[in-house]
């Protein structure tokens, strides 16, 4: 077996394959998890997922997260963690009661608060904060240590600075790829790379970049997580849930890292494939979080940089057999959600190709509501 990239659902997938008793080798066209999944905030989160089937999988995804913990896998990787959601204005009040109502219905814990009690929870907060809610059940796991532990449980070798340029075809079946370097067969590839499987499967004009620029501040603790939670606008909700709110907003979360430093994000730049960070932006999201948190201005920001996320026009993955050609299967497309969805793609993914009984319904995301894509 083939997997193009080692990013997070690439390494996650080798492991599952792995331990279903195939042979797998990992082609990467940089270093395992140099795009996406090296420059995540590492969110285990279902609070910030979109209402539907993106919440359900989540869920489950959070949910294997724990199993590979207690399993020894994931042990001092993930950890459960609440994430507190939080409202400036009525509009977003409102956002958040319509959110808070849709993880009810996905059977989800949530504790709405009041200003008082998310300042007895979170103290520090802005006065212009009005309202949030709490959900208890959350986590984290930063994105480069989940693909080294897969990577290195599983022991899948990795090629890289190997770019694969071309599927290898015999009909309608995908027998391989050819790398820059030299010709590789294989019973069936799996593209799990970013923007750049584009051209490899069809994709071009589907996938889609949106650039985010972040923040790293020095440590306000010296022992851990300066925070019990990030905090989580409901601009970030808005901008899920493809809704335009009536003033302007960025994505904001505040994120407390467990090295006592904060993470600050992030822009969302539609059609912005590179990793440059500008003043203006930069400034725009110290600016909003000192605002929402104003214990911030006591930190020093000690790097700034970017990551792309790649989403899809419909807003939801690609994953699943491709349409029209045999042995081959495509997991990408996951825009911010990648590092919480990572475990069950990876499970489900493996049981598609080793033609084992699903343990996981990934039909809505399956490639053929696209159409054909021409290769």
């Amino acid at each position: 077996m083939i997997i193009v990239g080692a990013g997070i659902v690439g390494a996650s997938l080798a492991y599952f394959l792995t331990l279903s008793g195939a042979r797998v080798s990992v082609m990467e066209a940089k270093t395992p998890a140099s795009g996406a999944s090296g420059a995540s905030d590492g969110a285990v989160s279902v609070a910030s997922k979109r209402a539907g089937p993106m919440m359900r999988l989540a869920r489950e995804s959070r949910a294997l997260y724990a199993e590979l913990a207690q399993q020894g896998v994931m042990q001092d990787i993930y950890h459960p963690r609440p994430t507190y959601l939080f409202a400036r204005t009525d509009e977003e009040v409102a956002v958040i009661a319509r959110h808070g109502a849709d993880l009810m219905d996905e059977g989800e814990r949530i504790l709405p608060l009041t200003h008082a009690q998310l300042m007895q929870r979170v103290p520090g907060l802005g006065s212009h904060v009005l309202a949030g809610m709490k959900v208890p059940d959350d986590g984290h796991a930063l994105g480069y240590r989940v693909v080294d532990r897969f990577l290195q449980t599983a022991g899948t070798p990795v090629r890289r600075n190997t770019s694969v340029q071309r599927l290898l075809l015999t009909g309608d079946r995908v027998v391989g790829v050819q790398t820059d370097q030299e010709t590789i067969k294989a019973d069936a590839v799996v593209v799990a790379a970013g923007l750049g499987a584009a051209p490899l499967v069809g994709l071009d004009g589907i996938l889609i970049p949106r650039k985010g620029q972040l923040i790293v501040t020095d440590r306000a603790s010296t022992s851990g997580a300066a925070l019990p939670g990030p905090l989580m606008s409901a601009g970030y909700l808005a901008a899920k849930r493809e809704m335009v709110l009536g003033h302007l907003s960025t994505s904001l979360v505040i994120d407390p890292l467990t090295t006592g430093q904060f993470l600050i994000g992030s822009s969302r730049e539609t059609g912005f494939s590179d990793r440059q960070t500008d003043a203006q932006t930069v400034s725009g999201l110290l600016r909003e979080a000192l605002a929402v948190y104003p214990s911030l201005a006591r930190q020093r920001v000690i790097r700034t940089f970017a990551g792309v996320r790649i989403g899809t026009l419909d807003g939801l993955p690609i994953v699943g057999r491709h349409p029209t050609l045999a042995g081959l299967f495509i997991a990408t497309g996951m825009e911010g959600d990648g590092i919480c969805l990572a475990p069950i793609v990876g499970a489900a993914m493996a049981d598609m190709v080793m033609e084992a009984p699903q343990r996981f319904d990934l039909s809505v995301l399956d490639p053929g509501r696209l159409g054909d894509l021409p290769i």
